[in-house]
Formats: C-alpha cells, structure tokens, sequence
C-alpha cells in the first residue's frame, strides 16, 4: 500500500466526483446527494488507511507518504505532497466532516433539486483543496491551494447562503483572504530568493535552516505571519468571520471555521516557527498578547450574540486565540496540545453549528430570542446541543478537555502569568454556552404562556398562540450527530489515539526552532536540597 500515491488520490477522486456530480440530471430525484456522499465516503476511507495503514509513527522522517514531481523547474516550483502527524490529523479531520456535512446539508437547496449539483459539487472541490493544502509541502504550491481554498467558498456563501447579505459577505471574506494572500506571497518569494534555488528551491525542505540577517527574516516571517493570522482568524483580523458564518449554511460554516481556518494556526507551525524560527521568538510577546485578546475578546462578543451563527463564530475566535497562545508558547505541551486543539475544535464548532442549523431549520428564526423551551418538545435535540456544548467550553471527560488543558500546561511552563489571564476564557465559554443553551432549551414549552395566579407561576395553553409542533432528530439527523458524539467521548476519555501521531511532529519542529522546555524550578532534588 505505501506504493499508492495516497494523498493525490485523495485529492482527485472528490475533483473527478465535483465533475460527475455537477453534470448529473437535475430534478426530483435529486442525484447529486447519493452520489456527493459516496464520494466524500470514498475519501474518508482513504483517509483512514492512510492514517492506520500506512503513516509509521516510528519513522524519523518528517513527512512520510512522499509524492515528488517537477512542475515548472525553471522557477523551482515542484509538485510535492507529504504529512507529518500533524497534517495527517488535519486530513482526517476533514475527511471525517465532509460526510457528516453533506449528510447535514441534504435538504438545504430547494426540493426540485435544480440547486443541487452545484451545491454539492463544490463542496467536493473544497475537500480537494483542503487536503491539498494540508499536504503541500512546496512552498508555492501550499499558497497555490490557500488561495484556490477562496474559489469555492466564495460561491458556497454567495450563491448558495442564506440572507440578503450573502454576497457582501462572501465578498468581505475574498477580499480578507486576498489580502492575507498577496502579502504571504511577497514572503513566500522573498524566502527563495534567501534559499539555494534550483528546481526544487520552494521545497520546505530546501527551505528549512536558511541563513539569513534578522531584519530579512522577520519581514519575512511577518508576511507569512500576517496571511495566517486572517486565516485563523485572530483579533483584529478576525472581522471578515461573524459576517461569512451568518450568510453561508451550517454546512459551509462548519467546513469554513472547523477546517479552512485550521489552514492559518497550521501554517504558523509549519511555515512560521520551521522557517523563521528566530524571527517567531521574536515576535512572541507581540503574537501572545494578540492571542490573549482574541480569546477574551471572542468569549466577551459571544456572549452578547443573539444570533446564533454568529454566536458560534465569536467562540471560534476565542478558541483560536488558544490555539495561537499554545503555539507560542514554544514548549511540547503547548504544541501538542494546540495541535490537538485544532482537532478537537473541528468536531465541537461542527457539532454547534449543524445542530444551530437544524433549530433554525424548524423554526426559521436564527435569533434565540425567538426560542425558549425546546427540552420539552425535541429532548433529543437538546441533550445533542448540550454535549456538543459541554464539549465546546472543555468539560473534563469531552475531547476539547485534554487539548485546553495540555496549552494551559503547556504556557504555564514558561508564562504563569499568561497563562493565568487565559483562564478567563474558561469562564467565558461556560457562560455563552450555558446562557445559550437555558435560553433556547429551558423553560415553557412553545405554544404556552406563563401566569402568575396569586404569587404562584403556573403555564397553561394559550388560545390565542397555537402551539408549535416541532419534530425531533430524525433518522439523518441522528447520523449526522452521533458520530460527533462519539469522537467527542473517545478522543476526551482516549486522546492518545491522536496524540501519537500528532506528539513527533511537534517535536521536530521545535527541533527545528531550537528551543527547549523550561527547566522546573521547584519540585527538583536540587531545589528541595536547597
């Protein structure tokens, strides 16, 4: 099996099925579903064996599953796939939420099904892009797949979102991401002019350990820096966000933050600490004080959201900001834990917005003003809501847990200080999940009002406000959250299945950076002798 280009497949079978999904007949038979799901079950499972199969987490290499070819060698531009543990965790990542997405979005488009294919189709042109650029490692061919990302959500929020506001948004978010791109790719030549050229002069491998003077090599590491800190997004770039997740579906929105915005905290691993990585000590202060903010600042902005979209697009950022701080925080625990952050968002953010998606999709309102005692009538529904909650805001047991606590850990090792601000977001989220989760869930039923008879407060009917008959998860929408449940279980009770994988490649690259775990100061035989 380890002579199957795995990753290229993994790429061409979601284009070729874009194609075939996108010419097939349109109407009530509606297709373009069946046919969109088989495909990305396909790139799951190629995924899957990639990951238990063929990836040797023994191998002292640091990317396995090498694909190398010449493109255009006269500009040192090559063809070039590989993952380390971390680019793989991000492959199944999105390999796993495609499915779960296209299962979520089955009657999003109108029931002729004249909106179908190209619907769908994109969203298989997405999953190529994002495994592409998960794999790249060619330094132009990565910023050819960052910007190509745009192309597809663009349309997805512009053609196929919700609300009047749809293309202001989608055109919000090109011209964020275009900025971000244009000013990487500046750095991204100015590094191969710094690096030995030839015709393969942009591999990361090329690239890695260059001598350089410190004024070059933070500009450098700005440009890049600054294109992935939109990406992500960190405050004050984080703007664009809370716009494109309101106008796009939940299925878009969930593809969009859970993983076309893992592109900007894995570059800043890949890219930023491996290339420049005295430029990246440099600008630590600066870049944790930016993370600090984004997390108070997204947990603040969350928590006076009523629309709930935009709500989960405000914890984003605030989870970003983790993430970020983890990163820089320059030690194996805050590594791995922001790697294992980055998976464990993915599933969480999914899991909150499909599920804000399908109250929307029974009661037509994004405002959770307008809801209010749904436990009572749709219990399934609201015990999903609830975990993928809990999950969200780091109870011990769910998988975001082990990933907040290891970056927690990790920073205190060399900032106390920082790392007892950023428990304020901990607050934060327990606050906009469960204010969230008692105004929409909790209380009357619908279709009730409250009274209050002698100092007693009783419900009854009210005549005059009929009362709503709302189902509950159907059979596609269990499927849709019971796997998300699952792994939020599993990877809470059992993180070493991904830890394994992801724990060497945050090693190497802290390798490469040059940097150490600090010391312990207390605890020591030393310092008890003292």
């Amino acid at each position: 099996m380890k002579s199957v280009d795995w990753l290229t497949v993994m790429m061409v079978v979601p284009l070729v099925g874009a194609l075939v999904v996108a010419f097939l007949p349109k109407g009530g038979g509606r297709p373009a579903r069946p046919v969109a799901l088989g495909v990305s079950l396909l790139v799951l499972v190629g995924a899957l064996i990639a990951w238990l199969g063929v990836y040797d987490t023994g191998s002292t290499e640091q990317f396995q599953l090498k694909a190398t070819h010449e493109w255009i060698p006269q500009w040192g531009i090559s063809y070039a796939l590989g993952v380390d543990g971390m680019a793989l965790a991000m492959i199944v990542m999105s390999a796993i939420l495609v499915p779960i997405c296209i299962l979520a979005a089955w009657d999003d488009m109108p029931a002729d099904g004249t909106r179908d294919n190209g619907y769908f189709a994109w969203i298989l042109v997405l999953e190529a892009f994002m495994i592409g650029v998960f794999a790249a490692v060619d330094v132009f061919l990565f910023y050819v797949f960052f910007e190509a990302m745009l192309i597809p959500v663009y349309f997805l929020i512009a053609s196929y979102g919700v609300g009047a506001q749809r293309r202001r948004a989608a055109l919000k978010f090109l011209l964020f991401s275009l900025a971000g791109g244009l000013v990487m790719l500046a750095a991204v030549i100015g590094v191969y002019v710094q690096g030995q050229g030839g015709s393969t002069g942009f591999l990361v491998s090329s690239l890695t350990g260059l001598q350089m003077d410190a004024t070059t090599e933070r500009l450098l590491f700005l440009g890049f820096f600054i294109a992935f800190a939109i990406k992500a997004p960190m405050v004050p770039l984080h703007t664009w966000l809370p716009d494109a997740a309101e106008a796009a579906t939940p299925a878009t929105s969930t593809l969009l933050v859970g993983v076309l915005d893992k592109v900007g905290t894995f570059g800043m691993i890949r890219f930023c600490l491996q290339l420049f990585p005295n430029a990246s000590q440099w600008a630590t202060p600066v870049v944790i004080a930016l993370a600090l903010l984004s997390i108070v600042y997204g947990g603040l902005a969350a928590i006076g959201q009523q629309h709930m979209m935009r709500l989960v697009a405000f914890t984003s950022v605030s989870h970003f900001g983790f993430i970020v701080l983890g990163i820089f925080a320059f030690t194996r625990m805050g590594g791995q834990g922001s790697v294992l952050y980055m998976l464990n968002h993915g599933f969480a953010t999914a899991g909150l917005f499909l599920i804000a998606g399908m109250l929307i999709a029974r009661h037509g309102s994004p405002f959770i003003r307008d809801y209010g005692g749904w436990q009572r009538v749709t219990p399934l529904l609201a015990g999903s809501f609830l975990v993928s909650g809990l999950a969200g805001l780091a109870l011990p047991g769910l998988s975001s847990f082990v990933s907040e606590f290891l970056v927690m850990m990790g920073t205190f090792q060399r900032y106390p200080l920082v790392a007892a601000v950023s428990s304020t977001g901990i607050i934060l989220a327990a606050l906009y999940i469960l204010l969230w989760y008692q105004r929409v869930f909790t209380g009357p039923a619908p279709g009730t009002r409250v009274v209050d008879r002698d100092g007693a407060v009783v419900t009854e009917d009210d005549p005059a406000r009929p009362a709503l008959r709302i189902p509950d998860l159907v059979s596609r929408e269990r499927l849709v959250v019971a796997p998300l449940i699952a792994l939020f279980v599993l990877l809470g009770c059992y993180p070493n299945v991904a830890l394994h994988v992801i724990n060497p490649a945050i090693e190497k690259t802290l390798s490469i950076v040059g940097v150490q775990d600090p010391a312990p100061s207390a605890g020591t035989a030393e310092g008890s002798a003292k």
